[in-house]
């Protein structure tokens, strides 16, 4: 089953398994290799502690490896501009507190809060989608019901730095 994923979250994931496989792997080669020249690995912390963090890399770059292989590229310049889709960046109003917010939907593996990129997997984004300027839309969360106006969509690259991010 495919993955939708943003171009930029594509390239993202693919230099950090291509940084995991051509520089780390090798550093923690060379670690291991240092902490094994310092005598009996049975009680050497320095040994223990580079064998764990290779089996950290080891399995971020199987789960790089799968998360790539099942992608799906979608650009978000080909989505209709005028109703959420993949890739768009929203920007809602929170019909109880006023309070205004941004966000790019993306795939469940690029979504980073703290960059306004929420995984289309996510309530708000299921809300969204298919909205267009000036729809209310509720959804649920733990805390409870939300109501968001739309406000403003588009289909650019990232967001200007500038923007509001996440409410």
């Amino acid at each position: 089953m495919s993955s939708p994923i943003t171009p930029e979250g594509f390239a993202r994931l693919s230099a950090e398994l291509k940084r995991l496989k051509n520089e780390e792997r090798h550093a923690i080669a060379r670690a291991i290799g240092e902490a094994r020249e310092h005598g009996d690995i049975k009680e050497n912390a320095e040994y223990h502690a580079a064998k764990d963090r290779q089996g950290l890399i080891e399995a971020r770059i199987r789960q790089l490896e799968g998360v790539l292989g099942e992608a799906r590229v979608v650009d978000p310049g080909r989505q209709p501009s005028r109703k959420v889709g993949f890739g768009a960046h929203v920007t809602v109003v929170d019909l109880e507190t006023g309070k205004e917010s941004s966000y790019q939907i993306v795939g469940e593996h690029e979504a980073d809060l703290d960059r306004g990129r929420i995984s289309i997997k996510s309530p708000i984004a299921r809300a969204l989608m298919g909205g267009e300027l000036g729809d209310d839309v509720a959804f649920e969360t733990p805390k409870g019901g939300r109501e968001l106006e739309i406000t403003a969509i588009g289909y650019r690259t990232e967001p200007p730095p500038d923007s509001p991010r996440r409410g």
